[in-house]
């Protein structure tokens, strides 16, 4: 499925702290991960969700000492009503209650992918990079903006191996932490995302961006969509 709109929802999750040493608190966290992502990837079966994946952080990059990401949530939707709707949803909410206890931090973004090529679902075994930005003081007004969204959509002419690549301006600043712009970009596979080389686009924005944050996945194989593929 191809869409000219889609709509991004990246959500980060910090699990409680756990022991620096292994124990049985560390195999309950796990094991509470595992219940976290579970429960939310079970909200695939709502007519809202086009995808949804719900992993483990494989890493995370932030030039932010206070920011520090466990596991992520990607979802897609058609619009933003479908996105509200889905957010109000009972089954969401109750999701959301459940997993509530588990969380130490949470951080989420929403951006209009215009133009996306490919399926709304990455198959499974693709390995993403998410790049979260926070643009320096003065670094504002909507031309600038564009500028800088322009000079974002080259950075996949840059990078090899990519089958999709989505960037756009958050829309949703409540729960961003102050972050404004986000980039994903979907690899073949994790030999292909650990050899990009993000230094190079990181050095051409360094004069805009006040805050970086970097975070790599990888699409499950028995990702629970694969049952209700739109």
């Amino acid at each position: 499925m191809s869409s000219s709109h889609t709509i991004e929802h990246i959500v980060l999750f910090k699990l409680k702290a756990t022991t620096d040493q292994p124990s049985d608190a560390d195999v309950d966290a796990a094991a509470d991960g595992d219940k976290m992502v579970s429960r939310i990837n079970g909200l695939i079966s709502l007519d809202q969700v086009l995808h949804i994946t719900a992993v483990p952080l494989r890493r995370v990059r932030s030039t932010s000492s206070e920011l520090s990401f466990t596991h992520i949530l990607h979802s897609r939707f058609r619009s933003k009503h479908d996105l509200t709707a889905y957010a109000v949803h009972p089954a969401h909410l109750r999701v959301v209650s459940e997993n509530a206890p588990l969380v130490d931090d949470i951080l989420a973004v929403d951006w209009v992918a215009d133009y996306l090529i490919g399926s709304v679902i990455p198959p499974p075994g693709s390995a993403v990079r998410v790049a979260l930005w926070k643009l320096k003081e003065g670094v504002s007004g909507d031309e600038r903006k564009s500028e800088i969204l322009e000079a974002i959509r080259g950075i996949k002419e840059e990078l090899g191996g990519v089958s999709q690549f989505s960037f756009g301006e958050n829309f949703s600043p409540e729960r961003a932490k102050g972050f404004e712009m986000a980039f994903l970009i979907v690899f073949s596979n994790v030999r292909i995302l650990e050899s990009a080389d993000s230094e190079q686009w990181e050095e051409k924005f360094k004069d805009f961006v006040d805050s970086l944050l970097v975070l790599d996945f990888v699409v499950p194989s028995n990702s629970s969509e694969q049952s209700f593929g739109s």
